[in-house]
């Protein structure tokens, strides 16, 4: 994955290396990549490892589409001083689970499942739990 992206032109700033001691595998060393755009293939699948891409912008509306365009949409992560603004940006972001000022806080209780191309339905929680029954509507007049 490094190698392919740092083809693409995104910045390696650090790791994209397999740890010492992974002989096999689709391991790598937390790695950083910087000026990341949309249409890169870093920017555009889901990556289960420590890497992070940084892309610039500009304005909410520049990030908030650069987001929502991806096919994908199992998590976000949203870091700001202005809790009205992150809210803002969070209720139009099309994601499963988003973190304000933190990353994958996800107590078991809490429903885990994401938009869009990565997955169906909720994995964790009361929602889970409903997977597994049969709901039955029933309508009754009493006059």
């Amino acid at each position: 994955m490094a190698v392919a992206q740092v083809k693409d032109n995104a910045r390696l700033v650090v790791g994209g290396k397999r740890p010492a001691g992974f002989q096999r595998g689709y391991f790598f060393e937390p790695t950083l990549f910087d000026e990341v755009d949309a249409d890169m293939r870093v920017a555009s699948e889901e990556i289960f490892g420590p890497v992070l891409c940084v892309s610039p912008f500009d304005t909410d509306t520049e990030a908030l589409a650069m987001a929502n365009g991806l096919s994908l949409g199992l998590t976000a992560g949203v870091f700001t001083r202005d809790l009205q603004r992150a809210m803002r940006f969070v209720r139009q972001l099309q994601a499963g689970m988003v973190w304000v000022n933190d990353w994958f806080l996800s107590p078991v209780q809490v429903p885990h499942g994401g938009t869009k191309d990565s997955g169906i339905g909720r994995e964790q929680g009361m929602q889970a739990l409903l997977n597994y029954c049969q709901v039955k509507t029933v309508g009754i007049r009493l006059n």
